[in-house]
């Protein structure tokens, strides 16, 4: 029961502590400043390239990666 009066007195007496403070509003002065902006805009131009498609992924490297030298092939004995 003690316990229970206290922490209602600490928080009677914590929100009558915070009614007190009266902060006034600070008005703050704003600037206003004028923005330029110098953008350049270029034309690209169309470049026109013939695309190989490829019926399965990483055929290039595939490819790259198969290649055969003279000593690879099989010798007959």
């Amino acid at each position: 029961m003690k316990a229970i009066l206290t922490i209602i007195a600490i928080i009677f007496f914590g929100t009558l502590a915070t009614a007190q403070d009266f902060s006034k509003e600070v008005k703050v002065e704003t600037t206003t400043v004028g923005v330029e902006l110098n953008i350049e805009i270029q034309e690209t131009q169309k470049e026109t390239e013939v695309a190989r498609l490829y019926m399965f992924k990483n055929s290039r490297v595939k490819k790259a990666l198969s290649f055969r030298t003279k000593r690879n092939k099989s010798k007959l004995a």
